[in-house]
């Protein structure tokens, strides 16, 4: 199947392919298409591109989903990371969320020039009160 018609149909971009072609996520079946293995291989790569997985950790796990004497505890502890860093990030932008509705919340918005919202921007250390990024998850 050439690499268009695999694009449309694993929801995979044809750039995408290309990439994995070219970083060796998925050989090359040949001059620019894609066989019944390497759609199966786009598809699990979508679902962990869904996921949030970095390219590199979707290399490991293609090589763990390739290798029949695996231990699931390797698969386990991998999406356990995955989770754990996505938690991170939403707990970081939960924060920069508070911080901003603060921010807004100090700044009249009317038509004078004083903003305390680019103040605390152009600053290395911010005007308003820093918000407590959580450390630990629930």
């Amino acid at each position: 199947m050439h690499i268009r018609k695999a694009a449309r149909a694993s929801d995979v971009s044809a750039k995408v392919i290309r990439h994995c072609h070219a970083t060796g996520l998925i050989p090359a079946a040949g001059h620019r298409s894609c066989g019944s293995r390497e759609m199966q291989t786009l598809r699990f790569i979508r679902r962990a591109r869904d996921l949030g997985f970095p390219v590199e950790r979707i290399a490991d796990l293609l090589a763990l989903w390739s290798d029949r004497s695996r231990h699931s505890a390797d698969v386990k502890r991998r999406a356990t990371e995955q989770s754990a860093g996505l938690r991170r990030r939403i707990a970081e932008t939960e924060a920069m969320v508070t911080t901003l509705g603060h921010m807004s919340v100090c700044c009249t918005g009317d038509v004078w020039p004083d903003c305390p919202i680019l103040n605390d921007l152009e600053t290395s250390t911010p005007v308003l009160p820093p918000v407590q990024h959580p450390t630990t998850f629930g």
